[in-house]
């Protein structure tokens, strides 16, 4: 074997050592993430670790006050006799989003994940979306232009002509706030989803808020966990 056939093989090997420990350009792996397995954290922005118990926190405790008044005034009216509960129908119009961040796919998911859990939940009927949608095309407007009375008169007389008649008006915002310690920073998340009443205006609002750290090290990020000094 010559010289140059080992510098070689040595030059092959160095690249096949690099291509491992960084990962060659234009290659990448995935895996299927199996229910109970650990989950993907947003290193840079907010993830489904953060979308997902906004929404949950949020619905459940919103729909929970208004179930709650649904069942007293059943029993009232009722008397004796138990009547299935009368369901809400909601018409829920979108998603807001007012982070520092662009969350890009996430504002659909948002959307189908908030819809999911009124349908979920057994006391709401919600819209379906095509409808909102194309109650929204015919009257010309979005969505925050709805809380002129005379843009929500129009789009509730638009959805009564396609034979879905609402009681109430949903509204998701996120918003975040960011606190930043040199280098790292902390991010709050809030959810807030707001319930209109479109016959009274009377409307009720239920947020739900998550606080993440985003560390430029592992270092960084131990320091904020406490480790190992707090032991």
């Amino acid at each position: 074997m010559s010289l140059l056939d080992g510098s070689a093989r040595i030059v092959a090997s160095a690249i096949a050592l690099a291509c491992v420990a960084a990962g060659c350009r234009g290659t990448q792996y995935a895996r299927v993430i199996q229910p109970g397995q650990k989950e993907m954290i947003g290193s840079h922005q907010a993830g489904q670790e953060t979308f997902r118990p906004l929404v949950d926190e949020a619905v459940i405790k919103l729909l929970g006050r208004h179930e709650a008044t649904t069942a007293v005034h059943r029993q009232v009216s009722a008397g004796p006799e138990l009547l299935p509960p009368p369901k809400m129908r909601v018409c829920f119009v979108g998603v807001e989003n007012k982070t520092a961040e662009e969350i890009g796919d996430f504002k659909e998911q948002i959307y189908e994940s908030i819809d999911s859990r009124l349908l979920e939940c057994g006391t709401c009927a919600p819209i379906s979306r095509r409808f909102v949608e194309a109650g929204l095309r015919e009257t010309r407007l979005r969505p925050d232009q709805l809380f002129v009375p005379e843009n929500m008169r129009m789009f509730v007389g638009m959805m009564e002509q396609q034979g879905q008649p609402f009681d109430y008006l949903l509204f998701a915002k996120l918003t975040s706030g960011t606190t930043r310690e040199n280098k790292d920073y902390q991010r709050d998340y809030m959810l807030t989803l707001e319930l209109i009443n479109v016959q009274t205006g009377e409307q009720d609002k239920q947020s739900a808020m998550l606080s993440k750290g985003y560390h430029q090290s592992w270092m960084g990020r131990a320091w904020a966990q406490g480790w190992p000094w707090s032991k």
